[in-house]
């Protein structure tokens, strides 16, 4: 049955699940009432949280990383899944549970964190690969029905994106290489949701801890929500809860018509 009526759907790069618990996580749940709710970084096992009262009425599917208190990512899905698939399907990008996929009647819903690219971009190798393998597992995807993938993709796209362009150029985040990345995912169709209601500058999803920089918003764009193009005309609105704390980044969101 193809579902009517909206759809939302809410994401957060939580920063460590457990830590996120005792700043307002489960009110802030609670509040969404959200359809699907992304979680990233969680840095748990679910045997780690098995006591605590998670909201009812969802379904929940975690995929932890190998290494323990790394990285992780969870989905709460009031509506029961066709199905669900943890990883992208690589052996070489699923040891640090950075993906989810649930398949719905009218779409799939894929949650991610994407890997940073790390100080000297370091890891900049894998990241470029990690974003080629979710685009291919996007588009697979897309044969069937329309996706919606979302999460911390670890990159501002363009200058808007963050506070401090000028002086980022070719950091983590906001390389050639890793811009060039997100490019890809637009110039195959998708849709930065965020980007289609809001094209100001201001809105960030991400700040670092240091010097104050939250409260003076000197922040990142990283956080996203993307659409299948055949999504378009379904778009009710998207957002960025810039004042819900809890983490160093914020939740993101869409509704769907």
């Amino acid at each position: 049955m193809t579902r009517t009526g909206p759809m939302k759907l809410v994401s957060w790069n939580v920063n460590g699940v457990r830590a996120a618990l005792g700043k307002g996580l489960l009110d802030w749940m609670n509040a969404s009432k959200a359809d699907v709710i992304c979680l990233q970084e969680v840095k748990a096992l679910p045997a780690d949280v098995s006591g605590v009262a998670w909201p009812k009425g969802y379904e929940m599917v975690w995929n932890a990383a190998q290494k323990k208190g790394y990285s992780g990512t969870a989905l709460f899905m009031r509506q029961k899944p066709l199905g669900v698939t943890l990883g992208l399907g690589s052996p070489d990008h699923d040891t640090e549970g950075r993906a989810i996929t649930a398949e719905f009647a009218d779409h799939y819903v894929v949650g991610v964190y994407v890997p940073n690219a790390q100080p000297e971009l370091a890891r900049l190798a894998y990241r470029q690969a990690w974003d080629r393998a979710l685009l291919a597992h996007a588009r697979k995807l897309e044969k069937k029905k329309p996706v919606l993938f979302c999460g911390d993709l670890n990159v501002a796209h363009e200058e808007i994106d963050l506070a401090r362009p000028k002086e980022n150029v070719g950091n983590p985040g906001f390389s050639d290489e890793e811009r060039a990345g997100f490019r890809d995912f637009l110039g195959a169709g998708f849709v930065d949701t965020f980007r289609h209601f809001e094209p100001g500058p201001g809105h960030y999803s991400w700040w670092t801890y240091r010097a104050n920089a939250r409260a003076n918003n000197v922040g990142w764009r990283i956080d996203y929500v993307m659409a299948s193009a055949a999504l378009k005309p379904r778009l009710k609105r998207a957002w960025i809860e810039a004042g819900v704390h809890g983490s160093d980044h914020c939740p993101v969101g869409l509704e769907l018509k």
